[in-house]
């Protein structure tokens, strides 16, 4: 095996050699101390993880001059951010700047303070601000990718100071898989497949939800289809989101020399003299000369951690984050004397629980024809409002006014004009989905509530009264479709308000909602420069963190479509650079 794949057969028969002839056992937490003796190999950095953040801070050391090698728990490279949309938040961009988009530097940092308060550092906003950008630009010198604007995605609170309507967000472009060789077999997996045969972007899926009733959607599944024959005839693997993200980061480490090694989970980093200088892994030591960039993502897949940060109900069942990510590095960083924050939140959204997944429901609760309800069938929030907030409302109440799971609430007529999830209207929802209890259909609403278990005569009466402001176009209740957010994704054709539309037609539907999340947010607080800190606020040297393993510049809120990731990338790249400017 190669060293860009994962550990040699001799590195591994090494550190077993060693491990026996210390008379250690193997396997478990002695083999760590067996192997401490180990040296598998030493460069000027160490980066643990593959997923975005990890990958832009080796691909920055590597084009700062430092030797690097990224460590991968998984067997494939990519991490979560290989299964998202990749939308990536990140103002006064080049990418934005080139398709006319205006903004400004103290926009944006009204924009950002009025969103995230002061719980974050104003020296930490101001540091993903002013290297966005500079990450940006560099990451597309240095690899094949090339983002484009989602145009009208617009930021999550635009009525706030600084807010824009047309949003700041971009995806990343088309890109063609080849380029990647055989490692393109070590791509993490999509959340959802593309559709066969098309080439989908992320901003096209609030018009393919459309295609059955309006134009431009229609045009716009013609055009993914287009791409795809395009793709296909010339000979081309395409990607995009969260695929293109993954495989263009990796082509350029490929491109710059940099080691991948997969199946290589952290087990603890090396400390010397206070310092952190090296990771160990279950065959032995890689040592680290300047420092070890932590970008192994949250916690999500970690029950216990879960059970004690988080608040009830809670579970590694409703995420969609990577199932690698079980706080590994966080747990490390702990040990090491990091502080943690933000451990009780996560990048949340109202989830479906269907067979096998979860379904982070996004359109689906947005479009005009559906209402969400709690225990009591009443309503209970904004349902196209921001998919964290829609969470935070579930919890706060949850313990007062039940709300977990909700439902959401739609007709046939509904059913007859949007896509769910990847069911075409009209057509049938898989059994297996009545199975799991994640869905019920009924023919009138009160037995409707009778299934889902809610009195069936509130039922009635929220379905009534939410009849009557659908009507009116006024949602005096939650206030659907003051914000501009609230729009993207509803049907333009529905009038006088696109988010509302009454529930009429048998039969009705429901579909439990539930708290699911993109990742947890909470990890090891940084500074501006991506160093650890303590709880006392000193550094502990040699140790930095971007990504899920620290704790989010976003703090409890969400910015827009790719507060995620955007930081994950700019701080990678902070923390590269920053072990670059230091003495050799």
């Amino acid at each position: 095996m190669s060293s860009d794949s994962g550990l040699s057969r001799r590195q591994v028969l090494l550190g077993t050699g060693l491990a026996l002839a210390s008379g250690l056992p193997l396997g478990g937490t002695a083999s760590a101390a067996a192997a401490a003796s180990a040296v598998l190999g030493e460069y000027d950095v160490v980066v643990v993880g593959a997923g975005a953040a990890g990958m832009t801070a080796a691909l920055t050391a590597a084009k700062r001059g430092l030797s690097c090698v990224v460590l991968e728990k998984a067997a494939k490279f990519g991490g979560s951010a290989a299964r998202s949309g990749a939308g990536i938040w990140i103002p006064c961009n080049p990418v934005l700047a080139a398709a006319g988009v205006r903004d400004s530097p103290e926009q944006a940092a009204r924009y950002l303070a009025a969103v995230v308060g002061p719980s974050i550092p104003a020296s930490r906003q101001q540091a993903f601000l002013a290297n966005g950008p500079a990450m940006l630009s560099f990451v597309m010198a240095n690899s094949p990718l090339r983002f484009r604007w989602m145009e009208g995605y617009s930021d999550y609170y635009p009525e706030l100071p600084g807010g824009m309507p047309d949003g700041r967000s971009i995806e990343p472009d088309q890109l063609d898989g080849n380029l990647l060789g055989a490692e393109l077999a070590n791509l993490n997996q999509p959340y959802l497949a593309t559709p066969a045969g098309m080439v989908v972007f992320s901003a096209d899926y609030k018009w393919l939800a459309l295609a059955a009733v309006n134009p431009k959607g229609a045009a716009v599944a013609a055009t993914c289809l287009a791409r795809g024959t395009a793709a296909a005839l010339a000979g081309q693997k395409p990607l995009t989101m969260g695929q293109s993200l993954a495989a263009g980061l990796r082509t350029g480490l490929q491109r710059a020399g940099v080691p991948v090694w997969l199946n290589t989970p952290l087990t603890d980093l090396v400390i010397e003299n206070g310092k952190v200088t090296g990771v160990t892994v279950a065959a032995g030591v890689v040592k680290a000369r300047r420092g070890v960039i932590v970008g192994s993502g949250g916690f999500e897949h970690n029950a216990a951690m879960r059970a004690e940060y988080q608040r009830q109900p809670i579970g590694t069942q409703w995420t969609v984050g990577a199932r690698s990510n079980t706080g590994d590095g966080i747990l490390a960083g702990k040990r090491a004397g990091a502080a943690l924050d933000l451990m009780d939140d996560a990048w949340w959204g109202p989830a479906i629980p269907l067979p096998g997944e979860p379904y982070f429901c996004l359109a689906e609760r947005t479009l005009p024809g559906g209402l969400m309800v709690d225990a009591a069938g009443k309503r209970f929030v904004n349902e196209a409002a921001p998919y964290s907030d829609v969470v935070h409302t579930m919890y706060d109440r949850n313990p007062t006014s039940p709300t977990i799971p909700a439902w959401l609430v739609v007709d046939q007529h509904y059913r007859n004009r949007y896509l769910f999830r990847d069911v075409a209207p009209l057509l049938p929802f898989p059994g297996e989905w009545y199975s799991a209890g994640a869905v019920k259909k009924a023919w009138t609403v009160e037995s409707l509530g009778s299934a889902i278990g809610v009195p069936p005569q509130a039922l009635r009466a929220t379905v009534t009264r939410f009849n009557g402001q659908a009507l009116s176009g006024v949602d005096n209740d939650f206030r659907r479709g003051d914000s501009a957010y609230d729009h993207y994704y509803t049907d333009p054709h529905v009038l006088p308000n696109s988010c509302l539309a009454p529930l009429w037609e048998p039969p009705f539907y429901a579909f439990k909602i539930v708290p699911g999340d993109l990742g947890t947010k909470g990890g090891m607080r940084t500074d501006a420069r991506a160093r650890v800190l303590r709880a006392d606020g000193s550094v502990i040297p040699g140790l930095y963190a971007a990504g899920n393993a620290s704790a989010a510049v976003m703090g409890n809120s969400y910015a827009g479509a790719g507060s995620t990731i955007g930081p994950a990338m700019t701080f990678g790249y902070v923390a590269a650079n920053d072990l670059a400017d230091q003495p050799g």
